[in-house]
């Protein structure tokens, strides 16, 4: 397990704030200089930890009304099946996450589409058409309470 100090947690929780943030800004912040925030940002990204940068859109905004959590249960659970599966379901982009599952799914995926026939043409040509599906039941997102994409850290 990689360690941080103190700093380390306050530049990424600033960074979680506003990816956007110049070294300059951060370095402010904290009362220092940009050099030593820029080195530790630097190796905060070569150790893995800073995987990307990214905008936070809203979906509402862009047309992408329906959100909805797909349970998801394969027929074979051996590992060659499931890792088909993990490869295949990460290029439809309608898949905005994936994750293996204990219970009685395999799998819950993150769908979000433009509206219900959407959702049902993304079940039925594309979540359908991949081997080894068994059972699929869809939950819909009726109102969104909270999102965030920020870690509390300690």
């Amino acid at each position: 397990m990689i360690k941080f100090d103190a700093l380390d947690l306050r530049i990424l929780d600033l960074l979680q704030e506003d990816a956007y943030a110049t070294h300059k800004e951060i370095a402010s912040k904290l009362n220092m200089t940009t050099t030593p925030i820029f080195e530790r940002i630097k190796r905060l990204e070569r150790d893995g930890i800073i995987r990307k940068y990214t905008a936070v859109l809203d979906r509402q905004k862009l047309g992408l009304k329906l959100a909805a959590f797909c349970d998801v249960q394969l027929k074979v659970h051996s590992t060659p099946f499931l890792e088909k599966f993990e490869l295949e379901i990460q290029s439809i982009e309608e898949v905005q996450e994936v994750y293996h599952i204990a219970g009685m799914y395999d799998y819950l995926l993150k769908v979000v589409v433009k509206d219900m026939e959407s959702y049902q043409a993304f079940v039925s040509k594309k979540l359908a058409a991949l081997d080894n599906i068994g059972r699929v039941q869809s939950s819909f997102v009726m109102k969104e309470i909270s999102h965030t994409t920020r870690f509390k850290l300690d």
